[in-house]
């Protein structure tokens, strides 16, 4: 059974910064992984992904910013967010891609960018 465990959200002013972290288990290969975010009343929109192959992809709003990155010895990713601004407030949820298997989702965490 593949579970998604993420951490690392909270509260933080702007300009600060936070790591997100996304620890699975139940897997042996993974396609792709990343992170999208919800805002209250908005759409879940993609943040970043990383293939197995190590490329990147982030949405320009978070370009410079945000980091993602793995470590396959502990099947996780990591989200490293910096320069935070209020509108990157939101829920975020980590996935990832695994082969014939289909898509997993985190249970999603806080983070909240506020003075």
């Amino acid at each position: 059974q593949v579970q998604l465990v993420e951490s690392g959200g909270g509260l933080v002013q702007p300009g600060g910064s936070l790591r997100l972290s996304c620890a699975a288990s139940g897997i042996f290969s993974v396609d792709a992984t990343g992170w999208y975010r919800q805002a209250p009343g908005k759409q879940r929109d993609l943040v970043a992904t990383i293939t197995s192959g190590g490329d990147t992809n982030y949405a320009d709003s978070v370009k410079g910013r945000f980091t993602i990155s793995g470590d396959n010895a502990k099947n996780t990713v990591y989200l490293q967010m910096n320069d935070l601004k209020p509108e990157d407030t939101a829920v975020y949820y980590c996935y990832l891609i695994v082969p014939r298997r289909g898509t997993y989702w985190g249970q999603g965490t806080q983070v909240t960018v506020s003075s």
